[in-house]
């Protein structure tokens, strides 16, 4: 047994590929396999990874017919003869020390799971910067140097990121989880973690920064594009894992504000040509919540207003025309609230102000 199975799902990923690999194979800790799915790649991708393997027999891939990054990590998880599996995406980057560092704390610990941080690159600035998404500060001033479970931390749990990539897994866990990725959609990370953090029973937060996120306009999860629809079947998707854990009446606050708050995110993210769809795919989602009126009001009372006033709209809205006219009427009523509010802060201060005895003791110097 190798102590880790490293699993790379590829597509079209010519111009990361080969710095990606590289970067795992030389990682400090050398007893791994580099398990690479290529799923469908229309570029040299396939070709790459078959000189890598030529060279480093640690590297081994599968090729299939496109199905999505969700289904290439499925297909991988069975081949995994790793104690643990790290998921990489092929245009990312691996600090060298990483894997083994990750190594020697998940066997002294005992772990299910680490846990750990993440930075981003924007490829088309040359900017690194953090986002409160990868660092999880949050949730790692909480948890400190305890051994934890998604019990111990209640909605901090919805402050966890759910990529794959940030996470060091136990082989056995994963495959005795039976956990799986969502496949053919984007966001498909989701369903994954939602079954693993559940079963887990030992995580340990490694408050380190070793993986570099690569922010590009190919990315699927940035791009806006027709795939961002999946995002309203996901939602409906991590609902199912909370009912199948017997915990959505726990979290039913939480989520709550994912189906609405961030569904709505997204279609405000999607590009024109595609809200409309958009549109209709959340409409069928919200009628078919409204149709059940007992659990309609559980699940209305649990919104917070602003997005009781979207869900209102939605449900409202017999078209999209109809919709749009709707939305941005209440926009414009959340901006004017905006301003209204942001007026009387000022006037308050000016007030203040004008009252304070420095405004006074200066008052004739203003005149001159």
């Amino acid at each position: 047994m190798v102590k880790v199975s490293v699993i790379v799902p590829v597509y079209n990923a010519e111009k990361y590929l080969k710095e990606s690999i590289d970067g795992v194979l030389n990682q400090t800790l050398d007893d791994l396999e580099v398990l690479c799915v290529d799923d469908g790649s229309t570029d040299r991708s396939l070709e790459i990874l078959q000189e890598i393997s030529k060279r480093d027999s640690r590297v081994k891939f599968i090729h299939q017919e496109n199905r999505g990054g969700g289904a290439a990590r499925n297909v991988a998880i069975p081949h995994a003869k790793g104690k643990y599996i790290y998921f990489m995406d092929a245009d990312d980057i691996l600090d060298k020390t990483a894997l083994k560092q990750f190594y020697k704390i998940a066997e002294e610990k005992n772990l299910d799971f680490l846990l750990f941080q993440a930075t981003n690159y924007d490829e088309d600035t040359g900017e690194y910067y953090e986002t409160e998404d990868y660092t999880m500060a949050e949730l790692a001033e909480f948890v400190g140097d305890s051994i934890f479970s998604w019990q111990d931390i209640g909605d901090l749990l919805f402050k966890m990121s759910v990529t794959p990539w940030s996470k060091f897994y136990n082989t056995e866990f994963v495959k005795r989880s039976g956990a799986q990725f969502a496949e053919g959609l984007i966001f498909h990370d989701n369903i994954f973690f939602f079954d693993v953090i559940f079963e887990a029973e030992r995580i340990y937060f490694y408050k380190k920064c070793l993986y570099t996120r690569r922010r590009h306009s190919a990315s699927s999860t940035g791009a806006g594009d027709r795939r961002f629809i999946d995002f309203v079947t996901i939602s409906d998707m991590i609902w199912e894992k909370f009912f199948k854990h017997d915990v959505f009446d726990r979290f039913i606050v939480e989520l709550a504000f994912k189906k609405v708050n961030k569904v709505y995110a997204r279609y405000k993210g999607i590009r024109d040509e595609y809200k409309k769809d958009y549109f209709i795919a959340m409409k069928r989602d919200y009628d078919r919540i409204a149709s059940d009126e007992r659990f309609c009001r559980f699940f209305y009372d649990a919104l917070n207003n602003n997005d009781k006033r979207v869900f209102t709209v939605v449900i409202k809205s017999k078209d999209f025309d109809e919709f749009q006219l709707r939305i941005k009427n209440y926009e414009l009523k959340k901006d004017n609230e905006w301003l209204t509010n942001e007026n009387l802060r000022l006037n308050k201060l000016n007030s203040q102000l004008r009252n304070s005895n420095s405004w006074k003791l200066t008052q004739k110097l203003r005149r001159n």
